[in-house]
């Protein structure tokens, strides 16, 4: 198995390693370090099947289990903005922005690995920021100035972006999921600071509204710079893993009309924002 990185701050491609390699413990405990190193992990054309993406999810950590099963594997989401390949299309368009998933919960996802079974003609890559490598980037008079400011997260901050005249009927629907307060700069157990920023940040607590809202634009803007991201243009048979508690990820627009499908499976996280 070999590691090369893609960029000075973020991702490294996978090689020289096939489907039946994937459920190994050694290769497994590797793969984890590596996630932790660059963010996101690449792996070209494995074309694995639901049962196998499973099987290395398990290696890598517990992977959630969906309420609603559509398959053979409930771990197994599906991805595509065609309501009749996916149940949740009709949200999915809020992944066109930048986000952390699980941001309104207690303890985010650990990672993701996402799986490409169709691919779009023309858009639907996926790019990934350093979360990491933006906050340690910052001046020392921000990092101060920002280390123990609070945000509130919600879902329904989220899908404004997408609807932003909803009706009454959506927005109760929204804020059935009851919205969170995060730290902006998130230190993990393992001493690093990461931003906590995206689509569901909705406001900046002491802050006023607007000032607090030009904060997190400016700050979005600053973590998602060139050298912080990694966009992958996917190919059928890819597979990408990124570690969700140290980077932020959206999908690029393409045609709900499209191929594009992806069969994702995520990792139950086991640490807390603090």
């Amino acid at each position: 198995m070999q590691l090369t990185p893609l960029s000075s701050s973020i991702g490294a491609s996978v090689t020289d390693i096939v489907p039946g390699d994937l459920g190994d413990e050694p290769i497994a405990a590797e793969l984890l370090g590596a996630l932790e190193q660059f963010g996101v992990l690449v792996f070209g054309d494995l074309h694995l099947d639901d049962a196998t993406q499973v099987r290395f999810a398990r290696a890598l950590g517990q992977p959630e289990i969906l309420p609603l099963r559509t398959g053979d594997h409930p771990e197994i989401f599906v991805v595509s903005l065609d309501p009749e390949k996916a149940a949740s299309a009709g949200y999915l368009k809020g992944t066109f922005y930048w986000h952390i998933d699980g941001a309104t919960d207690d303890i985010p996802n650990k990672a993701t690995m996402l799986n490409a079974i169709g691919v779009a003609a023309t858009g639907g890559g996926t790019e990934f920021c350093n979360a990491y490598a933006a906050w340690e980037a910052l001046p020392d008079d921000e990092k101060e100035a920002y280390r123990d400011l609070r945000v509130v997260h919600s879902f329904e901050a989220a899908q404004r972006l997408v609807t932003p005249d909803p009706t009454d009927e959506q927005v109760e629907e929204w804020r059935r999921r009851p919205a969170k307060e995060q730290p902006l700069a998130w230190k993990h157990r393992s001493g690093r600071v990461s931003l906590v920023l995206g689509a569901t940040s909705d406001h900046v607590v002491g802050l006023g509204l607007d000032e607090g809202r030009a904060l997190l634009a400016r700050l979005e803007s600053w973590a998602t710079q060139p050298q912080f991201v990694y966009r992958h243009e996917w190919q059928v048979g890819d597979l990408v893993i990124w570690d969700n508690r140290g980077t932020m990820h959206r999908a690029l627009p393409y045609d709900a009309k499209s191929p594009r499908l992806m069969h994702r499976v995520t990792l139950v996280g086991d640490e807390a924002f603090a």
